[in-house]
């Protein structure tokens, strides 16, 4: 009997196989767009690209990558996606600032006859929102009543943001009024929407009726007072919030500081930045910034300017902040320093319109003609900012101190033609006064050009 024949060995060279499970892995493990569009090559060359738990890997992390246009491809290379993967589109498009394609996706999947889910419509609700779409919201809500899916507390606090959002508190108050039940976030969503709507006295009455209350909702009762220029009313509530046990958030600290300023108390205000020191908050560049504004209109610029050095990061609003202040307390020169500052160290923040509506006030306040001129044209034409009324009102006042200088050379040199005058006055024309006429001319004519 002739033996049987060995088996061949295995081919320990071939590449490991390729299917869901390894291509899920590597999305999972993915770290940029470059990394996805090697896996999704893989994927369409092994035949996976109807599997939709992939389809939706690479939606994510296209959309996490904010390759929003990318995920679309790979959606509508999908033959038929489920209810899952359309609402997944969908937040994917709405949340990358896309709501018109988020809604035309959605207005895709009604022609196609697609299932929707208790999640289809707060998602197309937000797109809603985001593109003002108030009259596509209605027939939202007129849809979801029709399909069955209005009885769904997230969407209905969606459709609650959404009226209340667009300046229609009547309807966000009538879906409320028909809501079955209510959650904390259906409780606070009311107060805060009625707070937006400048409707405070129905806010109290929300308040006070909400079975339970977290630090959000305080917050909003609190911004409510602070918005209304009620101050006195915004400290007594947060001393309730203390008596409650409930631990403020930054958002609590910051409308505090801004009631110390409506009040014009820096003593108040300290004592909410030593409250927010000793309980531990960071001094970020939103608490650090509302700092600086609370310091310099409560009359401590120097306060403010501590603030101001000790933050480890700022944003543009805390530079502008800063500047700003120190112009409208008349240091118009170290306002310009803390500008060419800015411009050197921060090379990923770009002067806006309200930087340079400071930068002009200190020239203004400290009739700084010259530099005035010379910032005016550069915000034009070196970052393309077109003036607005703050900084027109800026270079008036700066020109009528320079037609005031230029009356006073005039004067100078009437009276120096007259050697008489001259000495009877101890009056002598200096070349800082002929320095400053040649200047401020040249600048007339740049400006006026």
């Amino acid at each position: 009997m002739a033996a049987p024949s060995p088996s061949s060995p295995p081919n320990l060279l071939s590449p490991p196989p390729f299917r869901s499970p390894e291509a899920s892995y590597f999305l999972r493990t993915c770290s940029n767009f470059t990394q996805l569009k090697q896996i999704h090559t893989k994927i369409i060359k092994h035949n996976l690209t109807n599997d939709q738990l992939l389809v939706r890997q690479l939606i994510n992390l296209s959309s996490s990558f904010g390759e929003t246009q990318y995920a679309s491809l790979v959606f509508h290379q999908l033959q038929s996606p489920s209810t899952f993967t359309w609402n997944l589109m969908i937040r994917s498009l709405s949340v990358n600032q896309k709501p018109h394609e988020a809604l035309l996706l959605f207005i895709l999947m009604l022609s196609q006859q697609s299932q929707f889910d208790k999640f289809t419509f707060p998602f197309v609700i937000k797109a809603c929102l985001s593109s003002s779409s108030l009259r596509l919201g209605t027939q939202v809500h007129g849809l979801a009543i029709k399909t069955g899916f209005f009885s769904d507390v997230f969407f209905q606090n969606t459709l609650m943001d959404l009226y209340f959002k667009c300046g229609k508190p009547d309807c966000g108050r009538k879906v409320f009024d028909k809501m079955p039940g209510r959650s904390i976030v259906s409780w606070t969503t009311m107060l805060y929407g009625l707070v937006s709507n400048f409707q405070l006295d129905s806010a109290e009455v929300i308040f006070s009726q909400m079975p339970t209350r977290n630090v959000v909702s305080w917050t909003a009762m609190i911004t409510a007072y602070v918005k209304n220029r009620r101050p006195d009313e915004a400290f007594q509530l947060f001393r309730r919030m203390q008596v409650d046990n409930v631990k403020p958030n930054e958002f609590t600290i910051v409308n505090l500081l801004q009631a110390s300023t409506q009040l014009g108390s820096l003593t108040m205000g300290r004592w909410v930045h030593e409250y927010a020191y000793k309980n531990g908050f960071v001094l970020d560049c939103f608490l650090g910034t509302a700092l600086i504004d609370m310091y310099s209109k409560c009359g401590s610029l120097q306060d403010a300017r501590k603030v101001f050095d000790v933050m480890q990061s700022k944003s543009l609003a805390t530079w502008n902040a800063m500047i700003t202040s120190l112009g409208v307390h008349g240091c118009g020169e170290e306002a310009l320093s803390l500008f060419e500052q800015m411009e050197e160290e921060e090379a990923e923040i770009e002067p806006d319109a309200i930087t340079f509506v400071g930068v002009l006030s200190a020239c203004a306040n400290t009739g700084n003609v010259k530099d005035g001129l010379r910032y005016f044209v550069r915000m034009i034409q070196v970052y393309g900012i077109t003036p607005i009324r703050e900084h027109n009102a800026c270079m008036i006042q700066l020109l009528e101190q320079a037609l005031e200088v230029e009356k006073v050379s005039s004067l100078v040199d009437s009276i120096d033609s007259d050697s008489n005058l001259s000495t009877s006055f101890g009056i002598e024309r200096t070349d800082r006064v002929n320095e400053r006429h040649e200047t401020l001319s040249q600048h007339h004519i740049m400006f006026f050009k």
